[in-house]
């Protein structure tokens, strides 16, 4: 199972504005998501989160500007090979402005009007949570159309630093 990053770069305190990004292509192109990808050998999580938000969007981040705020495993039964464990952070603090790039096309949105229906299945059942600042631990099992969540389990995770539960 592969191990992937996902960041959400947010503005105001409380969030008002979460930067989502529409993949123009690979996995989930044309679904609006965090930035990032996956964890190549040798690197850690959080150098992949900060090298794939540059690659992304063209922000530049350093991995003391990420907030771990939870665990994704997603299981895909007719699509095995799609079985990934994504580390999701909240990014506060930044360089630069986004840019458009091959993979992805950026746009700030309201906290209150996320286009949950232009996203991945699973995002209402923990984005919501993210952006209160609450770590969490999921687990979800998409259906055979791998578009649809059959199973959906979210807790809170309040010893995220202590590794995966």
């Amino acid at each position: 199972m592969s191990n992937r990053t996902l960041c959400f770069l947010i503005r105001g305190n409380p969030p008002s504005e979460v930067l989502l990004g529409l993949k123009k292509t690979g996995f989930g192109a044309g679904k609006y998501a965090g930035f990032g990808g996956k964890v190549e050998v040798g690197e850690t999580i959080e150098a992949a989160a900060v090298r794939e938000l540059e690659e992304e969007s063209r922000i530049k981040i350093s991995t003391d500007d990420l907030c771990p705020l939870g665990r994704l495993k997603f299981l895909f039964p007719s699509k095995p090979n799609w079985d990934q464990v994504v580390h999701v952070f909240a990014v506060k603090a930044w360089t630069g402005n986004p840019v458009e790039s091959d993979e992805m096309k950026p746009i700030w949105c309201r906290v209150d009007e996320i286009p949950f229906e232009s996203m991945w299945d699973d995002a209402h059942y923990w984005l919501p949570l993210v952006l209160e600042d609450r770590k969490i631990n999921a687990r979800f099992v998409y259906k055979d159309d791998n578009e649809t969540v059959g199973e959906a389990e979210v807790e809170e995770w309040d010893d995220y630093e202590q590794g995966v539960p």
